[in-house]
This record gives C-alpha cells, structure tokens and sequence, in this order.
C-alpha cells in the first residue's frame, strides 16, 4: 500500500515537471514568435519612433530649434545610411545636386569622391576647376572640411559641404599618402561644366597620332557621354584610324545606360554587354549593333580609381575578347543605384541600390574589382608627374628642380597599350631612328607590313592588338622573307613602296600622348 502510494506521488511528480517543462517552453515559444511578429508589425514599429520623436522634442535640450522634418530626415537618412554606402535619403537640396551632376552643370569644387576605409577620399578631380586647378589629386583624404573633423562623415554631408553658389569659399585638408602630409587648400566653387569626353590633351579636337591609333579619355558617365564619343570616333575615323586606345583611368563611373552605350560602339548585334540581378528583377543587355565598330582593334586602360560604369565597360570588352584591358586592378563597385522620387514630398528621394551587376560571364565585381590582361603599375610619385603633365600650369605648381621629371615622364600604361596596337620593334624603331641603317630597318618592318596591313582591309575580323606583336617576332620574319624568293636582291624593291604605308603607321607614341 505504502509502496502503491509512493509510486502514484513519483507519477504525479513526474507529470507536474513535464507540464511545467511544457509550460516553459511554450512560453519561449510564445514570446519569441510574439518578439517575432512585433519585429515585423509596421504599426507597433511606427508607434515607436512616434514615441521616440515625441519625446525628444518635449525632453530634449535644443529640442525647440529642431522642426519635426529635420528630425524626420535625420531618421531617413540613418534608416538608408545603414542599408550599404551608397543608399541614401536625398533631401530636395541633394536631389537638386544629384540631377545637376548627371546634366553636367553645378556649383562646387570639381571633385569626385567616394569613402574608403572610413576615410572620405577624391577618386578623381574634375578637370578645368578649382579642384583640378589647385592640384588635388586622385587618392587625396579629405580629412577635414572648413576646420571640422571629415573622419566618418557621410556622402550626403560630405557633398552639402563642398557644393555651394558659385563665387563662395571652401577650406578643405588634405592628407596626400604620397607623402604622408597634410595640404591645406581654399577653394572657389564655381560653375561645374563637365565634359566627359577628351582628347589626349584634354580638349575635344581628336586626332590621329602618326601610327594612325586614337586616343580618348572618358571622365565620367554622364548624360551625354555617349553620344560625345560617337562624334569623336567619327572625327578619328575621317583620319583613317587603325587602332583605338580607350582611357577609363580616374573615372568613377556614372550612367548605367550611358555605359551600355559606350559598349555597343564596340560590339557586334547580341553580344552580351552586362547582366543586372534584383530583388524583384533580373535584367540582360545586349549589344543592338547600331553604330558599332566590331573590327576596330582596341585597348582600355583601367586603375584603381576607375568604378562602376567604367568597371561595366572594363569587364564587357574583357569577357567578350574585344580588348585588351591594362594598367591596375579596378576599384570594385559592382551595385546599381535608382534614383526613386517620393510622391508628395517637394523633390525629396531615395538613392537605393536595387541590384548587382555581373560581366558577360557572369564575373562579381563588387568588392573584387577587374583584373587586366597586363597590370603595368602606378606609384604614387608617377600618379603625380601625370598630373602635373595634363594639367594647365603643372608645371608651375612644382619646384625647378623636379620640372624635368614631369616634362619627361612617359605614362607607362600609354605606352604599353600603343605596343599593343602598334608593335614593340616598330615602336623601337622609331624611338632610336638613327640606329643601324635603313635598308636592315627597312627589312625588319618589312615582314610587319606584310601581315599587318592586309588584315583590316581583307579580313572582316579585327585584328585583337596581341595579333599586331606577333609579325615582329623572328621565326616569322624569316618565313615571310623565305617565301619571297630565293634571291636576296629581290625584296629590295618592295621597301620603296614602303615607306608611303609605313609613314602613316610608324611613329614613336610615347612623347605626344603626354
């Protein structure tokens, strides 16, 4: 009987610890699913920051001077602010900054800038303004505005403070890695009118050099980048151009469907040009063939500051074996941003990443950036003496004795993409012209032309700029001259028909593109 009654009070026991055990849990249960469902209710969310807004304006100290939509903004910016670096709240004000900087038209200092290691930092000075003019150089930190620690700040803020009414000042701090000290400049804004597309000097005349190769630069992505570098490919082409060298160096990128633009000129009908993957939708354009140049023979140089619509165009020709791609590996932006205007609020809106792109292959760039085909390097000092050549009055911005150094300096990269077109013992040759005599010369390039020269006009597929290295190699010129004829005083006629081809394709590239 004890026994019977000592099991039942075991049981009993046992079945109280099991409910309470079940009672916890289903309490855990509950609250999480309730912490849960509250994470996710906007109502319980809204009445929240209604709380929060409420009191700070009744409790805080300056709470008086604050109106309710700078506390509101101030909320939407931290809201977006926290999502990625490049989504933003854009007050009118921003907005306004925002249009005028893709219609090429505003007033600040000319600077590019991006934040990198928590560090506000110019991707590229503008040129022909302030910026540029004062000597502020790609890779500059800004690390303070108007005397104010510019450590941590946001792009909005960091844009409100450089723009401004044309005519006003700004004082910025500079630390120069190249150096490891700090500048100290004072800007006058002015009126930003940006020109996308430039020659080799920085203007838009656009001419061939004597190896009939083109040069143009883009800056940036803008509005009418597109159809400024048709015109410009337009007049090269009155010059009988052979080759093209692409330079997306400095450029921080811009309009996606300005970058699509710039590819089709290069790509033939349904060639794949960039892939964009979102939330809602996916998106893959393709070359129209409107306009495109498939056999021109190409070379892009790219650096470390060269981001986004530059990186669409890098990784595009890249993957498509339409060009060489040298210099630096790219930045590595690899998001696309809409500008989205919210209804109602007087030229407010959202600048909110909706995508990531990918290369014809499908290659991530976000955070990894292009590799080129050649990586010929920059150090800091060269980024300078390039600098100090293109810009006017460079010269005058450094001390006598370095003002050889910049008259000098050869762009390396430059130089390697017009091998690439031209031909390393060409390019030699015309570099040392009074080395050796003229009739080995002569029989050197000889065997160049002959397969150099049929290619653009017999083949309809352009030569890629590797194929342009391969006549000057050894093996193959003593073929070419085998299969002339046995005697050696026959080819000697042909170098008098030469020269008229080989004036328009033979020069030196190195001390005009500077």
């Amino acid at each position: 009987m004890l026994q019977t009654k000592a099991g039942r009070r075991i049981l009993h026991g046992v079945v109280l610890g099991v409910l309470l055990l079940n009672l916890a849990i289903g309490a855990k249960v509950y609250s999480e699913s309730d912490a849960n469902s509250t994470a996710n209710d906007p109502h319980a969310n809204l009445d929240l920051f209604v709380n929060v807004l409420e009191r700070v304006r009744r409790d805080y100290v300056d709470g008086g001077e604050l109106t309710y939509e700078d506390l509101v903004h101030g909320a939407l910016r931290g809201m977006i602010g926290m999502l990625d670096p490049h989504s933003e709240f854009m007050p009118p004000t921003r907005y306004s900054h925002l249009m005028d900087d893709t219609e090429g038209r505003f007033g600040g200092v000319g600077v590019h800038i991006n934040i990198q290691d928590s560090y506000l930092t110019v991707l590229a000075p503008m040129e022909d303004t302030p910026a540029y003019e004062a000597g502020v150089m790609s890779g500059d930190r800004i690390v303070k505005i108007e005397g104010k620690n510019a450590r941590n700040i946001s792009m909005p803020e960091a844009m409100d403070k450089l723009r401004g009414k044309p005519g006003s000042k700004v004082t910025m701090t500079l630390f120069r890695p190249s150096t490891r000290k700090d500048i100290e400049v004072t800007l006058k804004r002015a009126l930003i009118k940006v020109a996308t597309v430039k020659d080799i000097d920085n203007q838009r005349k656009f001419t061939v050099d004597e190896n009939k190769i083109g040069y143009v630069r883009l800056t940036q992505f803008g509005e009418a980048t597109a159809r400024d570098l048709e015109e410009a490919l337009r007049k090269l082409e009155l010059e009988d151009m052979k080759g093209l060298v692409l330079d997306l160096r400095h450029n921080p990128g811009g309009l996606l469907d300005q970058a699509i633009k710039v590819c089709e000129k290069f790509l033939a009908k349904g060639e794949p040009i960039v892939t964009t993957e979102g939330r809602r939708e996916n998106a893959k354009h393709e070359a129209s063939g409107r306009n495109a140049r498939p056999e021109l023979s190409l070379v892009v140089l790219v650096n470390r500051f060269s981001a986004s619509a530059s990186e669409i165009v890098a990784g595009c020709l890249k993957d498509n074996d339409r060009a060489k791609i040298v210099g630096e590996k790219t930045f590595g932006k690899g998001s696309v941003q809409k500008i989205l205007p919210i209804t109602g609020q007087q030229g407010a809106a959202l600048r909110l990443t909706t995508a990531k792109y990918y290369t014809p292959s499908h290659q991530v760039i976000h955070g990894k950036g292009i590799e080129p085909h050649h990586e010929v390097k920059f150090s800091r000092k060269d980024e300078e003496l390039l600098f100090l050549q293109r810009t006017p009055g460079g010269l005058k911005m450094v001390a006598d004795n370095r003002r050889e150094d910049v008259e000098k300096f050869v762009d390396p990269q430059l130089a390697k993409a017009m091998e690439l077109l031209v031909g390393k013992k060409q390019l030699q040759a015309k570099t040392k012209p009074e080395e050796g005599k003229p009739e080995e010369k002569e029989k050197e390039q000889e065997p160049q032309k002959k397969e150099a020269d049929p290619k653009p006009e017999k083949e309809k597929a352009a030569p890629k700029p590797e194929k342009n290295e391969k006549p000057v190699e050894k093996p193959e010129a003593k073929e070419e001259l085998k299969k002339e004829s046995k005697p050696e005083k026959k080819p000697e006629p042909k170098p008098d028909d030469k020269p008229k081809a080989e004036a328009k394709d033979d020069d030196k590239p190195a001390d005009k593109p500077e």
